[in-house]
């Protein structure tokens, strides 16, 4: 893992006691909840590694609530994540997991609402940094650093090309791009990170393109 800047290592501001068990968390929460792409109803958040053994003792279970609900690193609200959750009517329960992971601070969250289920998998590389690594049971490699799209599609000949070149006329340079799939010729999915936020007219565009199911945007 390569650090960018000092800050990096530092951390960012936030809420402690630990910049990879709770700031780290918070950030993992909250991009699962971007994905998802609203608050969750009812959540499942399972614990591995270091965090299964100390999740309670360095507020991971808080944290990562806290993300879900949308709170910021920083948000003093953190604390009370469990009351505002009880307040909203989420649902929630902790999970810890004896499975060894490939990395010591892996997060999987399952999320439901009444018509929609999602499950997203997240690590907590220390100083606030964080990788995204399995969404609906694809892998992939997001940082949530940078403005990115999600575009879960039919693998078929032609649909990665006309996105991308979508993007190029549009002039959205493309920072990193990965494409993954379960089977041949049934779904899959591109993530691009892009150096600037995705507009919405180029997004509704994607989306109305032959072979598109889905399309998840972050922008920062």
């Amino acid at each position: 893992m390569k650090y960018q800047s000092v800050f990096d290592i530092i951390g960012p501001v936030m809420v402690g006691p630990s910049s990879s068990h709770t700031a780290g968390a918070v950030r993992i929460g909250l991009l699962a909840r971007k994905l998802f792409g609203r608050e969750p109803e009812r959540v499942t958040i399972h614990f591995y590694g270091s965090f299964a053994k100390t999740y309670k003792g360095h507020a991971t279970d808080v944290a990562t609530l806290a993300g879900l609900m949308g709170l910021s690193t920083f948000d003093e609200g953190i604390p009370k994540a469990f009351d505002i959750a009880n307040d909203k009517g989420i649902k929630y329960s902790f999970i810890e997991e004896s499975a060894i992971p490939k990395h010591p601070n892996t997060i999987v969250i399952d999320m439901y609402a009444e018509d929609k289920f999602s499950n997203v998998k997240g690590i907590s590389l220390g100083g606030g940094l964080v990788e995204i690594c399995e969404v609906d049971g694809f892998a992939l490699k997001l940082s949530g650093e940078s403005p990115a799209l999600l575009i879960f599609h039919i693998d078929t000949y032609g649909t990665i090309a006309s996105v991308t070149t979508l993007l190029a006329e549009k002039k959205i340079n493309i920072s990193h791009m990965e494409v993954s799939r379960l089977e041949k010729g049934r779904l899959a999915l591109m993530v691009i990170e892009t150096d600037q936020s995705v507009p919405d007219d180029i997004f509704s565009a994607i989306l109305a393109k032959p072979n598109i199911e889905r399309v998840v945007r972050l922008n920062l």
